[in-house]
């Protein structure tokens, strides 16, 4: 099903890949998450991880995702884009029953997707319906000098941010890092990250690695020699592939009756 939409804004769709013999009792969701810096990208980005989602995992229902891209000036990132996740999760849920699946999911998301990925688990989730997260290179906290020390980032937060869905005194780049917001209910969360990432820094995965360990979460926290991703080997790539389908089968297996 593509460009199933959840919204008003042309940009709020998804496509959805629902697998043959699914039912109520076992099909569970992996829902792709692209990046793009909050203003930029889209679903076909994920291309890739749809393909091997349904190479390896071919029982799992696939929910490769778009949301409402940032734009000056009236267009903020947050917390719109962890409200667009919530709205497609809300929607696909109440439709269990019509599509045959089972409302359980987990997030692969990549750069701004694993932000968003995060952020929408760690504080969204009311429910528990979320049972992992994979984070490829996520900014996972705003309060690191690599962006508290650079005014270009600290404007462009500003501008992210819908201060009015906030309450008063909000500390921002607190609020919307994954690395300040992991609890004990936090999902399991597995962490991939570059040793030179020139746009997110590996103290950003040191960060997070420490607040899952301060919290008891289940996690794993792999570093590539690399930057962003797409430099990295291809024996990093196959590493990265082996551990997330590990993940998938462990979190969010599918019983077959």
């Amino acid at each position: 099903l593509t460009d199933v939409s959840y919204g008003d804004d042309p940009q709020q769709v998804y496509d959805l890949y629902l697998p043959e013999g699914r039912t109520t009792d076992a099909t569970k969701v992996v829902v792709l998450i692209h990046g793009g810096g909050w203003t930029s990208g889209d679903k076909e980005d994920m291309a890739s991880s749809v393909a091997f989602m349904q190479t390896f995992h071919p029982d799992h229902a696939i929910l490769n995702v778009n949301y409402a891209l940032a734009a000056l000036p009236n267009t903020p990132a947050f917390p719109n884009q962890y409200e667009d996740i919530q709205a497609i999760i809300n929607q696909v849920t109440a439709q269990r029953e019509e599509l045959h699946i089972l409302p359980e999911f987990g997030m692969i998301g990549a750069s701004a997707g694993a932000h968003l990925a995060m952020m929408y688990d760690y504080v969204y989730d009311t429910n528990d319906q979320v049972k992992f997260v994979i984070n490829i290179v996520g900014p996972s906290d705003f309060t690191d000098s690599f962006y508290a020390n650079d005014p270009n980032f600290t404007i462009a937060l500003s501008v992210f941010v819908d201060e009015s869905q906030f309450p008063e005194g909000t500390d921002y780049a607190v609020a919307n890092s994954p690395a300040w917001q992991v609890t004990a209910s936090s999902s399991p969360t597995l962490l991939f990250y570059g040793n030179q990432d020139p746009l997110v820094p590996l103290t950003n995965g040191m960060r997070l690695d420490s607040s899952l360990n301060t919290s008891n979460i289940d996690h794993l926290f792999t570093v590539y020699q690399g930057g962003h991703g797409n430099d990295w080997s291809e024996e990093s790539t196959l590493d990265l592939a082996v551990k997330s389908s590990e993940y998938i089968n462990t979190y969010l297996p599918i019983v077959i009756q």
